[in-house]
């Protein structure tokens, strides 16, 4: 059996977002959360709270989720981390782009928040398979 998933990195710059997002993880599926607001931050804050799995938002100033999972992966500790990817831009092409750059699956948003843990507990099941 895998191990149970507990602590989730979240990468997403709207505070609104962020806010949802960690009431549905952590009140619903009972994730410890650990959220930043870029992946500057989100590169220098990972190391410490050692995600199991991260959630990253595409769109983001600075740098964007496809360029922090590229930094993610130089990381040896990180390079098999899964990295699911959260975003309204969920075109096929757009989301067949980002499985090639090596996220494990996509999650659309606007995202239900009474479903959101379930979805994140399913994507992890499915990579310890």
């Amino acid at each position: 059996m895998a191990d149970k998933l507990t602590r989730i990195l979240y990468v997403e710059d709207e505070p609104d977002i962020q806010t949802v997002a960690r009431l549905a993880l952590e009140a619903l599926g009972g994730f410890t959360v650990e959220i930043c607001s870029s992946g500057g931050e989100a590169l220098q804050r990972a190391p410490d709270f050692q995600p199991q799995l991260i959630l990253l938002d595409v769109m983001m100033p600075g740098m964007d989720g496809p360029t922090m999972l590229g930094k993610l992966r130089e990381f040896p500790r990180f390079a098999s981390t899964p990295v699911v990817f959260m975003t309204a831009k969920v075109q096929s092409s757009e989301v067949a782009g980002y499985l090639e750059i090596g996220a494990v699956d996509v999650i659309p948003k606007p995202f239900d928040p009474m479903t959101l843990s379930s979805q994140v507990q399913n994507i992890w099941e499915r990579c310890h398979d």
